[in-house]
């Protein structure tokens, strides 16, 4: 506690501070910062209205108290600040400061020694609410970060001037892509690196600066890896000048609902097919009965139209066949196969056909390929198809190039590559679909009946063509059925 003599002096010093004219004394008394003078020990001599209102006490409890009262824990921190305050006489600094009334503040100040009248002067600042505003925000920040990092979602993050700020896991993984190699890349580059839709992008960022936010789907191209197709939303200027760009990849979802059209197709297929059966072949076959009994008495004049009805029966009866094929699963045993041998069996089997044609098959075989599980008739029936439809493009002869060789993952590559005329890329994607044909008198269920089998067994089929240049279909077949 202070002595009487102190009491005196401070009573004196107080005296002095308050009869004193000018800014000085403006300062002290209305400072929104807490100003204290205190002498050596701590005690408390002098205050203004805000240090009170900031240690939540009066100024007489104040003047009965040393400033080390006040602290909420003399550790190191506390130490280490008393020994620099009097080893370079000022000092700015922050401790928690444990109030009278229990509340614990967390005060900013500044001392200096010998700053008035021998006295030494604190300036105090409440900082509590700022501390509690950036753990606050260090908190979000943390939240908005494990979102971020978390979501299943690729985002990215744009800055004012189109260059990738930030970019989270997903949109690593969807674009094959690490974060160190994107971050600072612009939107040129992502585009030119990913896509190649440099049209359609300014499209988008035209209605982006109109309209704020724009939704779509875009092919992403990796170097790496199988093309996507990915479904996303940019909001522009979200915060902060920063464009947030959201993107999930369909390309899965997109081919479910391919599949799903497809069997709905089928199934329409399989109605028509039943009644076709019914309703047709059974006239069909009086038919044909009659016309081989006219056989032997047909006159050499009429033999060729003959000729002509009887094959004109023989493509009903096919096509009634595949219907047939399409509408109803088959009775199909899988045993290990060589795909070479049935290959074989299919091109002598064509032989004839494309030697009348002018065609030559030519064939690469890579052998001691290991036997995979699948159903030969089938398998031969998508080669008689696929080499059937390349001897009819090529009416005026040439090569048909065909290689049997093995793949990665363990699997079998057949490729089938013609001379014709090709086939346009915006009907490549309709190839398999039913009666979707290129041929003037095709029906398109030969390619239909093929796409099916070969998915029956796992398998793929993809196509490339290129106009007056010619065909390629390759087939992919895994060693074992899934």
């Amino acid at each position: 506690m202070p002595t009487s003599n102190d009491s005196n002096q401070r009573r004196m010093l107080v005296n002095k501070i308050s009869q004193q004219e000018g800014i000085y004394s403006e300062l002290f008394m209305e400072a929104i910062d807490g100003i204290v003078l205190w002498e050596d020990g701590g005690w408390i001599i002098h205050a203004n209205e805000s240090a009170c209102r900031i240690f939540e006490s009066s100024y007489d409890y104040l003047i009965e108290h040393k400033i080390s009262d006040f602290i909420y824990e003399k550790d190191s921190k506390y130490l280490n600040i008393v020994e620099a305050l009097y080893d370079k006489g000022a000092i700015r600094d922050e401790l928690l400061f444990l109030m009278p009334n229990g509340q614990n503040k967390t005060l900013e100040f500044t001392m200096k020694l010998h700053s008035y009248e021998g006295y030494h002067m604190a300036i105090f600042r409440n900082v509590s609410e700022r501390h509690r505003m950036e753990k606050e925000l260090r908190e979000n920040e943390l939240k908005f970060r494990k979102v971020f990092e978390g979501a299943l979602e690729g985002i990215i993050l744009w800055d004012g001037a189109g260059r990738i700020a930030d970019i989270n896991q997903s949109a690593e993984k969807m674009l094959l892509a690490r974060k160190d190699e994107l971050i600072g890349k612009s939107l040129h580059y992502v585009v030119k690196e990913f896509s190649g839709a440099f049209e359609e992008i300014k499209e988008i960022v035209a209605i982006l600066l109109t309209e704020g936010q724009y939704e779509g789907t875009i092919e992403l191209k990796p170097e790496k890896g199988e093309k996507k197709t990915v479904e996303y939303l940019v909001n522009y200027n979200l915060f902060s000048d920063y464009t947030l760009t959201t993107f999930k990849d369909i390309t899965e979802k997109l081919e479910m609902e391919d599949k799903l059209r497809k069997s709905d197709t089928l199934n329409v297929l399989g109605q028509l097919a039943a009644g076709i059966a019914h309703e047709v072949r059974n006239p069909m076959t009086a038919v044909k009965g009659f016309i081989q009994l006219l056989e032997n008495s047909m006159e050499k004049e009429h033999a060729m139209y003959f000729n002509i009805i009887s094959t004109e029966l023989a493509r009903i009866d096919s096509i009634i066949n595949e219907f047939l094929f399409l509408s109803k699963p088959q009775a199909v045993k899988y045993m290990d196969n060589d795909v070479i041998i049935i290959m074989k069996e299919t091109v002598k089997l064509l032989n004839a056909q494309a030697l009348l044609n002018n065609i030559q098959f030519r064939t690469y075989y890579e052998y001691g390929l290991q036997p995979i599980s699948c159903e030969s008739n089938q398998l031969k029936k998508v080669f008689i198809n696929i080499i059937k439809n390349a001897i009819e493009v090529m009416p005026k002869g040439g090569v048909i190039t065909i290689s049997v060789r093995s793949a990665e993952h363990h699997g079998i590559y057949i490729t089938i590559k013609d001379e014709g005329g090709g086939i346009p890329e915006n009907k490549l994607d309709k190839l398999g679909q039913p009666f979707y044909t290129t041929k003037e008198r095709g029906t398109g269920l030969g390619l239909m009946v093929s796409y099916k089998i070969i998915d029956e067994h796992h398998g793929r089929v993809h196509v490339n063509s290129e106009v007056a240049m010619g065909t390629t279909f390759e087939i992919y077949l895994p060693n074992k059925r899934r």
